[in-house]
């Protein structure tokens, strides 16, 4: 599956390692995943050199072609709520993945769409295995 991973950036990068462990293991499950790189220490050095339109263009024809999309929302990110606001819009399946006992936005558990997914998580093997259910369950769809 093509899969986009949302993240935050510039809100915070305290979850970095674990954004990194989450992209490995779907990456070696063989699902493309254009943002991979959103996972990166050196992200935030590259993403500088781009322009803010060059973002937008280039992520939201991401999201338009993904088959689903995957945001780590433990620190709270603008950009992350918009591109799963975007996703959802779209009617692409989207699973937010947080830390147990970190608060997330009313806004997503608020949110009645049925192809939005909230799931807490203790550590980074249960994160994965968490995403790997969620993906299986949307390729038998």
């Amino acid at each position: 599956m093509n899969v986009y991973f949302a993240c935050s950036i510039t809100g915070g990068r305290e979850f970095e390692s674990i954004y990194q462990k989450i992209v490995a293991a779907l990456t070696e499950d063989g699902h493309e995943i254009p943002t991979s790189h959103l996972a990166q220490s050196d992200v935030i050095q590259h993403e500088r050199e781009l322009t803010p339109q060059d973002v937008y263009e280039r992520d939201t024809t991401w999201i338009k072609n993904c088959d689903a999309l995957i945001a780590e929302v433990s620190v709270p990110s603008h950009g992350v709520g918009y591109e799963i606001g975007f996703a959802l819009q779209l009617g692409k399946p989207v699973l937010c993945l947080h830390q147990q006992g970190h608060r997330i936005s009313k806004m997503i558990t608020g949110n009645p769409d049925r192809t939005l997914c909230i799931r807490a998580y203790n550590g980074v093997k249960e994160a994965i295995s968490q995403a790997r259910s969620f993906l299986a369950a949307e390729q038998r769809l």
